[in-house]
């Protein structure tokens, strides 16, 4: 039996495991937890902060409606929740400082933070105005790297923190007419790998929630409405309850990926690894009408 190539797979998986083990440090979680969350007022954020309220943890909602954030924190209140509403454009770096600023001086810490902020931007590459990328770029990956950036000193101070982006599977495989957005969710993909590497040691986790076409206040409702199509049968969809569930998990657990979806994407993305050109005319034989559909919708 060879064993030259087998025993140091055996040493760096155990070292992986090591890094990547909610348990491998120190620090325990603290209770109540202060969570901080963008995209706070609606769909995903809003079901979040109702689910995560059950347990009586302490929020910081942000997002760009103050009249929305307004009666999420009037809701919280009544089930004697505390919470701290900052209205807050992601894509603009000064209103970063000043939401982390706020939420720190109101609670003295931030234990978790779900960079859940995200637009969408679906249509022909060459058609798309040079501010939507841009405004794209920023809202869904820029934001969430400059806001993670202010908040993991505040979290190594304390020795604990837990780090959840918002994806898509339009970052497992980048969907047509979907470039831009695409672009941005394989960033979140990437930038959550690269943190758990560099901040686990810290008790600092990092999870990266990779859901479906997202239903019942998701961002692809619109797309859903305006083409009178459901979602085609390969890629399925999830709803927000789901994505809100997955979050919770992700505090508790720390992996480093759940991918949600119904039917589950992960064995068409093996298969795609590998054999790259029948995997990609499979995705496109079930997307690709569907997708330069939604892209119609913008013109």
């Amino acid at each position: 039996m060879e064993t030259a190539g087998f025993l140091p797979a055996v040493f760096f998986m155990s070292q992986a495991v090591t890094v990547g083990d909610p348990m491998s440090h120190n620090s325990s979680p603290p209770n109540p937890l202060t969570i901080l969350i963008t995209g706070a007022s609606a769909g995903i954020g809003r079901i979040t902060c109702q689910l995560l309220a059950r347990q009586k943890h302490r929020f910081i909602l942000a997002a760009r409606s103050k009249d929305k954030l307004s009666e999420l924190e009037a809701e919280l209140r009544v089930q004697g929740v505390e919470s701290l509403a900052v209205p807050t454009d992601v894509s603009d770096p000064r209103a970063l400082d000043a939401l982390v600023k706020a939420g720190v001086d109101r609670f003295g810490r931030i234990d978790v933070l779900i960079n859940n902020a995200g637009i969408e931007c679906f249509a022909s590459l060459d058609e798309l105005p040079v501010e939507d990328i841009l405004q794209t770029i920023e809202t869904n990956l820029t934001g969430a790297i400059l806001l993670t950036r202010l908040v993991v000193p505040v979290m190594r101070q304390n020795g604990f923190g837990r780090i959840i982006n918002i994806s898509s599977i339009a970052g497992k495989h980048g969907p047509a007419y979907g470039a831009v957005y695409g672009a941005t969710k394989a960033g979140l993909i990437a930038f959550t790998q690269s943190l758990r590497g560099e901040l686990s040691p810290a008790g600092i986790l990092s999870t990266v929630i990779c859901p479906g076409f997202a239903t019942h206040g998701g961002i692809y409702d619109e797309i859903v409405k305006a083409t009178g199509k459901k979602t085609p049968s390969l890629l399925g969809g999830t709803t927000a309850e789901t994505v809100a569930a997955a979050i919770e998990r992700a505090i508790r657990k720390a992996p480093p990926e759940i991918m949600l979806n119904f039917p589950a994407m992960r064995p068409v993305f093996i298969f795609r690894d590998m054999f790259p050109r029948l995997g990609e005319m499979l995705i496109l034989a079930t997307t690709l009408k569907f997708l330069k559909r939604a892209a119609s919708i913008r013109k």
